[in-house]
């Protein structure tokens, strides 16, 4: 195929999401996977989907070389190892060198050149991994998929993926598909061992691949990576590793953030690897039932998820509750779209308010006077621009910025319409404005004057007082459902986004006494968050263990 070639002779290491792990994180997931000297290696077979410059290829090779050596001093290699390793390269450049790494190892190692050269073919293929034949089963699949957005994958070759991986699932990045294949290939009891971004394990995106998973095979180990520097460049992407068998479901071990340093890794290795768990290891905990059908994954302390599974049999989602998220506005092109907003040129009922993330740091609204273009008209589609000079001036002036982005050029008779529908009855809503990105919860009443722009994410509702349902929003229960459910950024900040405020439970309205309906209201008001957490933990029930797992009892 034309767009795979293309790829694998143009792209960059972006383009190809190649991302090179530390030889202390190779070496440590070999171990969790139990790709080790003192095992049969020359009976077993492995494979690495993505070798890349040969991270996971060169120690994986020289693990397999001690282990046949030290069973069959005098055994043919060629003969012998020729199919115990089978791993995949896209890039034809990267192939090439990393292939002339193997026969030099295989040459160092005293396996005569031609049988070195024999076995790096029999070894080593170039294509896409996704689209390769693969023969038979393999013990262990190990290594560091390709991390590449869907935007970045040709048409052609994306469509091609979709029909033929299942997991392949809204915006999904093609390590999902990665994992999907490197599964149906394992043996029995044959185990999955990948460093990768976690993002699958609880947004939307991962769902089919959760629940497949969940379904055939056991998430034996989990360590989070978040923060540590497990590869030899900085990276986007939020790294966990995961060791995944095909064997009965059962409890998952579960380490976080380790120190980089071999000594440590050895150690942990060793605990998630243990018949039994030692007891007073602060290093390890176990927990069951993480995995359950499509539901994101939940890798915090056993306590934490008990509450989450409870307040989930209790209470209805937030929006069952009669409350209603959404997103603001996005324009396509704010530098055209929004601006001072007594400055914009056009007719008054053109523009509205726009409130941004800048408008709200301080937890309350102080606006900073911007405004948006309105192009809708009341009813629906688009206004008449010869009804609206002056908005035509406007809009016309500033043309080549609006008609090029891509929205436009699709339907270029709608060429001045915003990317999302504005309707001017959300300015007029109270609401509770919440931005994506924060640390702790940072939710803030705007009384119902103000359009939302799409850095921010709004809370309406029919039901429920807003300032109540601020102080629920503001308190450790949230915190809880966001951070169990959220994709954690770089230091620690959680995404208070609409997928992941939805997960929320809460009573109904009418449910709530009414002093606790003061309570709540005058803790919101005062944005007093202990007086939310002491007026919340009541409003759920919470014991005394329960408020303990939150990290205090909210006195």
């Amino acid at each position: 195929m034309a767009a795979t070639e293309a790829l694998a002779t143009e792209g960059g290491h972006e383009a190809r999401g190649a991302i090179f792990t530390r030889s202390e994180v190779v070496d440590f997931i070999l171990d969790l996977a139990g790709y080790t000297e003192d095992q049969p290696l020359y009976e077993k077979r492995l494979l690495e989907p993505s070798f890349g410059g040969g991270d996971f290829l060169l120690p994986i090779i020289e693990r397999l070389l001690s282990a046949w050596r030290a069973a069959r001093p005098n055994g043919s290699a060629l003969n012998e190892l020729a199919n115990t390793i089978r791993a995949v390269e896209l890039h034809h450049d990267t192939f090439r060198s990393t292939q002339a790494a193997v026969i030099a190892l295989l040459k160092r190692q005293g396996v005569a050149a031609n049988a070195a050269t024999a076995l790096a073919g029999c070894w080593l293929s170039q294509g896409d991994f996704l689209l390769a034949p693969l023969e038979g089963q393999f013990d262990f699949v190990v290594g560091n998929p390709p991390y590449v957005r869907q935007e970045l994958i040709p048409a052609p070759l994306l469509a091609e993926y979709r029909s033929r991986y299942l997991t392949m699932y809204d915006r999904a990045d093609i390590y999902i598909p990665f994992i999907e294949r490197s599964l149906s290939v394992l043996s029995d009891g044959g185990r999955l061992g990948f460093i990768c971004a976690d993002r699958w394990m609880k947004n939307r995106y991962g769902g089919p691949l959760r629940s497949l998973v969940a379904e055939r095979f056991h998430l034996k180990v989990y360590v989070d990576m978040v923060d540590t520097p497990a590869f030899h460049s900085d990276v986007i992407a939020y790294p966990a590793i995961t060791i995944i068998s095909r064997e009965v479901s059962g409890a998952t071990r579960i380490a976080h953030r380790p120190a980089i340093d071999r000594a440590t890794l050895t150690t942990l290795a060793d605990l998630l690897r243990a018949p039994m768990l030692p007891k007073g290891t602060g290093l390890v905990r176990e927990l069951a039932r993480v995995t359950n059908g499509a539901e994101p994954w939940l890798l915090e302390s056993s306590d934490q998820m008990a509450l989450i599974r409870r307040l989930e049999g209790a209470f209805p989602l937030l929006e069952e509750a009669g409350c209603k998220v959404g997103i603001g506005v996005a324009t396509g092109a704010d530098k055209a779209f929004i601006g001072d907003f007594s400055a914009l040129d056009v007719e008054p009922s053109r523009k509205l308010p726009l409130v941004t993330t800048k408008d709200i740091m301080t937890g309350e609204v102080q606006w900073r006077g911007q405004g948006v273009i309105n192009p809708f008209a009341e009813l629906g589609g688009l206004v008449n621009l010869d009804e609206y000079p002056r908005l035509r001036r406007y809009l016309e002036a500033r043309r080549e910025a609006i008609a090029g982005r891509h929205c436009a050029q699709k339907a270029p008779a709608n060429w001045y319409r915003t990317i999302d529908r504005i309707t001017p009855a959300l300015a007029a809503r109270p609401k509770l404005l919440v931005p994506d990105i924060k640390g702790e919860a940072h939710i803030v009443f705007e009384s119902g004057e103000l359009y939302p722009h799409h850095n921010l994410y709004y809370v309406t509702s029919d039901d429920w007082d807003l300032r109540a349902l601020q102080a629920v929003l503001l308190s450790a229960v949230s915190r809880l459902f966001v951070a169990t459910y959220s994709t954690k950024m770089r230091g620690g900040f959680l995404r208070f986004q609409a997928q992941y405020l939805r997960r929320i439970r809460i009573p109904r309205w009418a449910d709530v006494p009414e002093t606790l309906r003061r309570e709540l209201v005058e803790a919101a008001i005062k944005r007093d968050v202990q007086a939310c957490n002491r007026a919340v933990f009541k409003l759920y029930g919470l014991s005394h263990e329960e408020r303990s797992a939150l990290g205090g009892n909210g006195e």
